[in-house]
């Protein structure tokens, strides 16, 4: 019996094949010379179906009779379930091979520069970093929120930033009030601005950002820094170019390092920090907003529970609101008043 049937062996079954086997039923068989299944009768193609199927048995050379479905449904449908469980267990595999192609797909850079362009993976967003940068003809802006990163990752991009210094790049470069107080982040700066670039800090947070020659902006991915989009869209990099601006015109001159400097730059974190505290953020975003670690944050608390008298961070905000303390206030010119 051929294992091979299909839709339209169903659909001839299920319509003149039944009708001809429940006559061969109710009539206790069919004879073999019965017009219907003769050689070129309406009723051939359904006949030799029901007796591959074994539906119908041949008794002698004269007629047919009816058999038990039971018997034959077993033998017909458990191939068919059988096949369509290996092609489930074969498509599922296919699908894990397309699967991995495209994973490979979407971690490698496009050679196809268009307005967007996805980054997978830090080998990846380094490698492009180092092509554009190393095209770049006019101008880098640069902004760097996190300070604590190691002389490791630091080097990886340095050699880049101060190659295409040398080329007579200009750049800029924005980090928060923190970075001041890292000594990896002292060094390159230090090489950095003695080949002519300008950095300046300020106290609050921002996203990491890379222009080129105000063409191509790369920013984070919304999965995280594993991820990044490099995005050529002229008006979305406009944007981030005038973001970056209004950011730089607020922003302290890193090589500035006289007290009047150093107090304004405490006076802005401390209004910071009051801030979070005042907006109920929690020590880790706090301390990411910062720019530092939650310990280093935790002095800041700290530091505020003293000036205020208090024991309790309770204690602190009670204080806060009596005073009217909001953390927008320009500290410097207080104590520039006092």
């Amino acid at each position: 019996m051929s294992l091979n049937y299909g839709e339209a062996e169903r659909r001839l079954l299920e319509s003149r094949a039944v009708q001809l086997y429940e006559d061969a039923a109710t009539e206790g068989g069919i004879i073999a010379d019965d017009p219907r299944i003769a050689k070129g009768g309406p009723d051939r193609d359904a006949f030799e179906l029901l007796v591959e199927l074994q539906l119908l048995r041949q008794m002698g050379d004269a007629s047919y009779i009816a058999a038990d479905p039971t018997s034959v449904q077993a033998r017909v449908i458990t191939p068919m379930g059988q096949r369509g469980l290996e092609l489930m267990h074969e498509s599922a595999a296919w699908a894990k091979v397309f699967g991995a192609l495209s994973d490979a797909w979407r971690r490698a850079p496009s050679d196809e520069p268009g307005p967007f362009t996805y980054l997978h993976s830090s080998q990846n967003i380094n490698r492009f970093l180092t092509m554009v940068i190393g095209e770049a003809q006019t101008e880098l802006l640069t902004a760097q929120p996190q300070s604590g990163r190691s002389a490791a990752t630091l080097a990886a991009g340095a050699d880049r930033d101060l190659a295409a210094l040398e080329r007579g790049v200009s750049m800029r470069t924005l980090y928060q009030h923190s970075a001041r107080r890292n000594a990896a982040t002292q060094a390159f700066v230090k090489r950095a601005v003695a080949r002519g670039a300008e950095v300046r800090t300020v106290d609050e947070f921002f996203n990491r950002m890379i222009v080129i020659d105000r063409e191509v902006a790369v920013i984070p991915g919304h999965q995280g820094l594993s991820v990044a989009v490099a995005v050529r869209e002229p008006s979305i990099v406009n944007y981030f170019v005038d973001v970056f601006e209004r950011t730089w015109d607020r922003a302290r001159p890193y090589t500035e390092k006289d007290g009047t400097t150093i107090r304004d730059i405490a006076s802005e974190q401390r209004a910071m920090t009051i801030r979070m505290l005042i907006e109920g953020h929690g020590d880790a975003t706090s301390a990411k907003r910062l720019g530092v670690s939650t310990r280093a944050y935790a002095g800041y608390v700290s530091d505020l529970k003293t000036e205020y008298e208090v024991l309790t961070r309770f204690q602190l905000g009670y204080a806060l609101g009596r005073r009217g303390e909001t953390g927008s206030e320009n500290r410097a010119d207080e104590v520039g008043e006092k």
